[in-house]
């Protein structure tokens, strides 16, 4: 005896796509090209490692630690000048003229006759 043969149940014939899935297939082929490209930068690769990281976050905490000194020494600096400048003022020409005197003494370019 022979069985019969079954014929599978055919496929529902698919369904095109409305415009609004056309779109939103292509913004998500956009979207993983440009994910892909984030994920091959040099930022990304150094998150990657720990001890990339850890080396990259301490070379940064040393470029900031020393910008701060250097900035800071020079704005102290110059505000300490411009404040020895203004003699006239009774209270801070005084305290700037004796912190003057004291900072050439401490180099030893002080002046006699003052």
């Amino acid at each position: 005896m022979t069985e019969p043969t079954q014929t599978p149940p055919s496929a529902p014939l698919p369904t095109p796509l409305s415009e609004a899935e056309v779109k939103a297939q292509e913004t998500l082929t956009r979207l993983t090209v440009e994910v892909e490209k984030l994920n091959s930068h040099r930022f990304i690769a150094v998150q990657n490692s720990i001890w990339r990281l850890i080396g990259f976050q301490f070379l940064r905490g040393l470029a900031f630690g020393l910008g701060s000194v250097i900035g800071a020494t020079l704005l102290v600096s110059i505000i300490g000048w411009w404040l020895s400048q203004f003699e006239f003022l009774p209270v801070i020409g005084d305290w700037m003229v004796i912190l003057a005197n004291e900072f050439e003494r401490a180099i030893g370019t002080e002046q006699t006759g003052q």
